[in-house]
């Protein structure tokens, strides 16, 4: 095999997370309504969505109306749409506090082990990863450009990244990946 073959491969796999081809189920995790979720399992949708946050980030929790409303616009459109905490540590009752007092209504799960971390390259909350039917990593980065830089926030977006590229899947736009700067709080490395 000839290098630029190997090269081609290898962004390919990068790209899709390590799973070219079909989607991979992942781990299982049970949401804060005690239901088995498989956010990886993304070939009964035509997009997966997975928002990073840390209830303790200030600025996760700014864009809690705007990730509900998210959640909303696309639910019935075949998009799934889950709240992942990254937080190792909380609390289960914490976490359904937090997601009571933040409005949210779309599943929510803990990511103790940091598989979805992991496997989207997320490093930021808020941050979002859009995955394709066939499990391919098509975006990953900020929910929009509100959040100009820590204590830097614009009265409106002027770009809405989420959107957009949820738009372009629905349309049928074939989309390369890519990634924007989410502005936020670091997701720290578990053991």
């Amino acid at each position: 095999m000839n290098a630029k073959r190997l090269i081609t491969i290898a962004a390919i796999l990068l790209a899709t997370g390590g799973h070219a081809g079909a989607a991979d189920a992942g781990p299982e995790y049970v949401d804060l309504a005690g239901l088995q979720q498989h956010p990886l399992d993304t070939a009964n949708h035509k997009a997966t969505v997975l928002v990073f946050v840390w209830h303790t980030c200030p600025v996760a929790n700014s864009y809690a109306p705007e990730i509900e409303r998210i959640y909303q616009d696309y639910k019935d459109r075949d998009v799934a749409v889950y709240l992942v905490q990254v937080d190792p540590d909380l609390k289960v009752e914490k976490a359904r506090r937090h997601a009571k007092d933040y409005g949210y209504t779309m599943p929510v799960i803990i990511d103790r082990k940091h598989e979805l971390v992991k496997r989207t390259g997320a490093e930021m909350t808020p941050e979002a990863a859009v995955l394709l039917p066939d499990g391919k990593l098509v975006y990953r980065g900020r929910i929009d450009d509100r959040q100009a830089a820590l204590g830097k926030r614009r009265p409106a977006a002027t770009e809405s990244d989420l959107r957009d590229t949820l738009d372009a899947v629905l349309a049928g736009e074939k989309l390369e990946p890519r990634t924007t700067k989410a502005v936020g709080c670091y997701i720290p490395e578990t053991q």
